[in-house]
């Protein structure tokens, strides 16, 4: 069995402490796209674990991690991140598998995406700026370096050198910058491509014979549906596809073996960079929502952009992703505010929508039509049960699955694993 678990909003839903909590019942955790661009936090005995690459389901013991094909891998940050585990006394090798025919993110990668969108100027994206985007680009160019070539030194530096002579060139001749040496990065990369080996296996075989053996799967998305590059605020969006879908192709397993589909809502919507985003609120209350919710990026510390629940574009994730169950976090959050707004609808040019336009000129510029309820003042982190929430806390609730049709089975009321109420 396979189980999904995607992003409903712009990412930032939360979904790294519902992997973790997921874990507990499965076998193998695995990862299918996305790079370093990606901050999952994790709570832990008041530890906080902050993952970019690795499945924060390496927190147990006894469960095997695998970073999927659809995964572009950056050495620098995996090795952080395994160093920064192996430090807090968690054994990282012989639990973490990464794919033979992912794909490495290098210096060019990142160096690139910076001066890209300083470029861009009125189009900039507001990028991580971690070479994310890059590095997909040069997959589907048909020169981008897999993990399988970066281990093997002939081919590492036959391919580096066939790389840079493009790169090179754009540097030099258009950009204005230092041209880049195939030596000097072969030889700062040696250690990486050393330490990678031991993790590198086909994951794609093993995920399938494990499969077949009836081993219980979860698959990890990076970022959310509408960052996904077909489904989201195209161009704001992701290089990937984050969406249900990508575990398939990001995994190598058909999509006959996906059994259950799980989304991720935040009880607000959150936004990091630049793009559309209706619900957002300008003023002091979504001031005190970053604040209260400590709405600062995990991977790039930016503050992120608060706003009402936006029902429309969750129940079209809903949709495109066949969810079969919401888990909504950070409803603690929302304690304390006196009225709590969720978007319903949209209004452009007097006409009413009641659908995710992909116009983006349109979502833009939209009027938000809000259904509104009642807060309440009740302190909900240690709340154990559904029916001792607050009424309004519940009307909240069933406001929300009335509108995006969509069974909600879980809450979230804190960072750690048991502040979790099952419904």
């Amino acid at each position: 069995m396979v189980t999904v678990v995607i992003g409903t909003q712009w990412g930032d839903e939360g979904k790294g402490k519902v992997i973790d909590y997921l874990a507990e019942n499965v076998d193998i955790i695995a990862r299918y796209q996305g790079g370093a661009n990606a901050g999952h936090t994790v709570v832990v005995n008041d530890k906080k674990f902050i993952f970019h690459l690795i499945p924060s389901g390496i927190l147990y013991p006894n469960k095997i991690c695998v970073i999927g094909n659809g995964v572009v891998i950056d050495p620098v940050s995996l090795f952080e991140e395994i160093e920064y585990l192996e430090k807090s006394g968690i054994d990282v090798e012989k639990k973490l598998f990464i794919s033979e025919n992912a794909h490495i993110t290098l210096p060019y990668h990142k160096l690139l995406d910076q001066i890209e969108d300083k470029f861009r100027g009125k189009g900039k994206l507001g990028t991580t700026g971690r070479g994310i985007g890059t590095t997909y680009t040069d997959k589907f160019a048909r020169i981008g370096i897999r993990v399988i070539d970066f281990v093997d030194e002939d081919v590492f530096m036959e391919k580096l050198k066939i790389a840079l002579e493009l790169k090179n060139y754009l540097f030099k001749e258009y950009y204005k910058e230092e041209i880049l040496s195939p030596e000097k990065i072969f030889k700062e990369y040696e250690i990486y491509r050393k330490e990678i080996k031991k993790f590198v296996i086909n994951t794609s075989l093993y995920l399938n014979e494990e499969i077949e053996k009836g081993k219980k799967v979860l698959a990890e998305g990076a970022q959310g549906t509408f960052l996904d590059i077909d489904f989201g605020t195209y161009p704001y969006v992701t290089a990937s596809n984050p969406i249900a879908g990508g575990a398939c192709i990001g995994l190598g397993i058909s999509p006959k073996k996906i059994k259950k589909i799980i989304g991720v809502a935040k009880a607000y919507t959150t936004r990091v960079g630049m793009g559309p985003f209706p619900t957002e609120i300008k003023d002091q209350i979504g001031e005190k929502l970053r604040k209260i919710g400590d709405e600062f990026g995990a991977t790039t510390g930016r503050p992120r952009r608060c706003g009402w629940f936006d029902a429309i574009i969750v129940k079209f994730a809903g949709i495109i992703n066949g969810i079969d169950e919401i888990v909504l976090t950070k409803l603690d959050v929302l304690t304390g505010f006196k009225n709590i707004k969720i978007g319903i609808g949209y209004k452009y040019n007097n006409k009413v929508i009641n659908e995710y336009p992909f116009n983006s000129k349109i979502f833009s510029n939209c009027e938000v039509i809000y259904d509104e309820v009642d807060g309440w003042d009740e302190d909900i982190s240690k709340v154990k049960k559904y029916n001792d929430l607050p009424e309004n806390a519940k009307r909240y609730i069933e406001k929300i699955e009335e509108k995006i049709g969509i069974r909600i089975t879980k809450i979230s009321t804190g960072s750690s694993r048991n502040q979790t109420i099952e419904r």
